[in-house]
């Protein structure tokens, strides 16, 4: 917060670029959580177990008619993607969203992700990147995606899963 003179008083107004981690966090867990139910995976049960919204978001983006897609289709479909990628690794690998600064994004910041790998170091990564460079080898693969984004932070299960 920074504080700004108003009417001969000091106030405390938010920074326009300071980043909202907790709304974004929040946001995203929802988007992934709305996707799943308008794929007919029940709320608790993805919940529970990310995984069991593979094969409906497959299934959803196999049938896709990308070709006939409108600019405001492909921003809705990256960022659901974006948004299941990155909680399924929050559920599947206790991941985590942080901030991490960026001179070339508009903002300055980006929201990534992070978590340690098998070797225990923490690796940062961008949902957005794995979504997009799955665009790059169509057809989407949706296990292929997010053994992308499992690789890129080097995770294994923090349930004690193998």
């Amino acid at each position: 917060m920074k504080w700004q003179e108003a009417n001969g008083k000091a106030c405390e107004v938010a920074k326009t670029n300071e980043p909202d981690l907790q709304g974004w966090i929040e946001e995203g867990r929802r988007n992934a959580i709305d996707v799943a139910g308008m794929l007919g995976v029940p709320p608790e049960i993805y919940i529970h177990d990310p995984m069991s919204l593979i094969p409906a978001l497959q299934e959803y983006v196999s049938r896709a008619p990308l070709d006939e897609f409108e600019q405001s289709d492909w921003v809705t479909l990256h960022s659901d993607l974006m948004s299941c990628v990155a909680d399924y690794l929050v559920r599947k690998h206790g991941a985590r969203w942080t901030v991490a600064e960026d001179p070339a994004a508009p903002r300055g910041y980006r929201f990534v992700i992070e978590a340690a790998g098998r070797d225990e170091q923490i690796r940062r990564m961008d949902p957005i990147d794995v979504v997009m460079k799955e665009f790059a080898s169509l057809p989407i693969d949706i296990t292929r995606m997010l053994a992308t984004a499992e690789l890129a932070l080097q995770s294994t299960p923090s349930d004690g899963e193998s």
